[in-house]
């Protein structure tokens, strides 16, 4: 991990030392996430993402884009347990949010559209496990049960509608196991995003 941090450091100064120009600006969408690995049925449920970035061109066509974003994100899984004889359904709803902190290098392709692709280091804020049994829910604190750290790659594309407005589509590959102290099990993050940005 510090090997990772280091990196990025080194390639923020690279970029900004080397910026022909660099704007500033917010962003906010929507998620679709869900957990990967040896997580059992686990289905994708709605999040959202807001945050701020700059983009550092280095050329017409290609720029550095460091961002800084609130996410929140998990999981849906069903299962059964078995109480005194009887099997019960239960549906288990994984809450998490992050702070990611993706830096990516955007390609455009064209005037407006533009390819990008990068690491990610997302800091786990709190984590919630909501599990509904018979219609009755109860929630705990289960953040002592993931890494305080996670690790991935995001994907994606964006398009320019201006100079200042644009959208963006990214899936972001999580690649560290979220599960705390279990070396036979392993849980991801897979999140697919979909934000609008405004650069001043």
């Amino acid at each position: 991990m510090k090997k990772i941090m280091f990196t990025v450091t080194a390639v923020m100064a690279f970029a900004f030392s080397n910026a022909q120009e660099v704007k500033f600006g917010v962003k906010a969408g929507a998620n679709l996430t869900t957990l990967t690995g040896d997580i059992e049925e686990a289905s994708s449920k709605v999040g959202f993402h807001v945050g701020g970035f700059a983009e550092i061109k280095l050329s017409d066509k290609f720029s550095i884009q460091p961002e800084v974003l609130y996410s929140t994100q998990g999981a849906k899984e069903k299962g059964e347990f078995e109480f005194n004889g009887d099997v019960y359904d239960v549906e288990m709803n994984y809450k998490l949010a992050y702070i990611n902190v993706p830096v990516l290098a955007k390609y455009y392709v064209a005037e407006k559209f533009s390819l990008e692709a990068g690491p990610q280091i997302g800091f786990l804020v709190s984590a919630k496990g909501k599990a509904t049994v018979l219609g009755n829910s109860e929630e705990d604190d289960i953040k002592d049960g993931f890494e305080s750290i996670d690790f991935g790659v995001d994907f994606g594309a964006g398009y320019d509608f201006t100079e200042n407005l644009s959208v963006g589509l990214r899936y972001n590959l999580g690649l560290a196991n979220l599960a705390k102290d279990a070396e036979d099990y392993k849980i991801n993050n897979s999140v697919f995003s979909l934000s609008v940005g405004y650069k001043f």
